[in-house]
């Protein structure tokens, strides 16, 4: 056989060995790039909470109104727009990812944000609901006319009221709102109070006294409110009328007067004329025996609880002593001298202040307030309320 020439011969190329990648390589591989990616990650972990956490832009406390309808990205976009927050996709991606937001709905309403507020501050605060607060007061003595005018009165406030509540039957109190609160909604939160108050308070009505239900509980407290703004003095006047009461006495009001002729409207421009005392309203008590048909404001608590636990005086009459309370007298002699004190020290010679005074079997017609001109019949109204922040 013929040999090729050595030359001819075709030479294969070389080619290098396989390297085999072994397990101990793989490993060191996998936890090379580990390595890397939690370092990457543990850096724009750091850099996240530091910007989490770093005093916010705003130099000082700030009101933010969010709409109620707003989502998550609309409330960062919101925020950063009124300068609360410096960036809005870090804090929607952290309300979106971090277990502390995550399950808790950020809130929309209205929020103040303390100055340099951090963007952890506000997450907080939006899943909380840290909502300003506002109180609205009512005072004691007010119709429910001038509670409802009071409450339309609150820019803060939402929503018509649907009706005006019936006298007595709303609790004043001081009441804490936020923005948008309905103004029916916290009518029947004043109502729900009374009713609860009453129901409490006619359960503690002495058997057999004159005063048998949680209805003649409030129309006496309504009157006992209206005739006297020192609180200490509520127990004597409860003691005065209840007494009245027992003796079939006329109770001889002027805020029963008065109410009859206003209807719950407000105070009178002027003093009670003759004729005006002796018109025949339902509600003048000058006329009518016993209770009127209905109270003629709201009590509040300590009106109440004077009626069911008046002082233990045999009073009768009480007329203004110049100071701003009372002087009070179990006698029509009694009486008629302290009258003639007031009238003294305020120059009075018209005595047509009050009635003429008359006594017969259990009728004695006198009035038990003989109001100077300087005390007003309705306790002052208030200016509109301003908006308390509560922290």
């Amino acid at each position: 056989m013929r040999e090729l020439d050595p030359i001819t011969r075709v030479s294969q190329p070389l080619r290098p060995a396989r390297r085999r990648l072994t397990i101990a390589g793989f490993l060191g591989r996998v936890f090379g790039l580990a390595l890397a990616t939690a370092v990457v990650a543990g850096i724009g972990l750091v850099w996240a909470y530091f910007i989490l956490t770093a005093p916010g832009p705003l130099t000082e406390k700030k009101i933010v109104q969010i709409p109620k309808t707003a989502d998550r990205a609309t409330i960062a976009a919101v925020l950063q727009q009124q300068g609360v927050i410096s960036g809005s996709r870090l804090f929607s991606t952290t309300a979106l990812v971090d277990e502390q937001y995550r399950h808790a709905r950020l809130k929309p309403g209205e929020y103040e944000f303390p100055a340099n507020a951090s963007m952890s501050d506000v997450l907080s605060m939006l899943s909380r609901g840290d909502f300003v607060k506002y109180k609205v007061t009512i005072p004691e003595g007010w119709t429910s006319q001038m509670v409802v005018a009071r409450l339309n009165e609150q820019e803060m406030l939402d929503g018509a009221v649907s009706a005006v509540p019936a006298e007595g039957t709303l609790l004043p109190e001081t009441y804490i709102v936020t923005r948008g609160y309905g103004r029916d909604k916290l009518l029947a939160e004043m109502a729900a109070a009374q009713t609860k108050l009453l129901e409490g308070a006619a359960a503690r009505l002495p058997a057999g006294g004159v005063i048998k239900s949680k209805e003649e509980l409030v129309t006496l407290a309504a009157i006992v409110e209206k005739e006297t703004g020192v609180a200490e003095e509520r127990p004597q006047v409860a003691a005065v009328f209840l007494n009245r009461l027992k003796q079939h006495i006329r109770l001889q009001s002027d805020p029963t007067v008065i109410y009859g002729i206003m209807g719950g409207k407000g105070k009178l421009d002027h003093p009670l004329t003759r004729d005006e005392l002796d018109a025949e309203t339902p509600f003048n008590t000058y006329v009518i025996d016993g209770l009127p048909p209905s109270p003629i404001a709201n009590p509040g608590k300590a009106a109440i609880e004077a009626v069911l636990n008046p002082a233990n005086v045999p009073y009768l009459y009480f007329v203004a002593n110049g100071t701003g309370g009372h002087a009070f007298a179990t006698t029509l002699e009694e009486h008629n001298a302290n009258v003639k004190k007031w009238r003294a020290l305020n120059g009075a010679t018209d005595t047509s202040a009050a009635p003429p005074q008359k006594s017969g079997p259990l009728s004695t017609v006198v009035t038990p307030t003989a109001p100077p001109p300087s005390k007003p019949t309705h306790k002052p109204e208030l200016t509109p309320l301003k908006k308390k922040i509560i922290p």
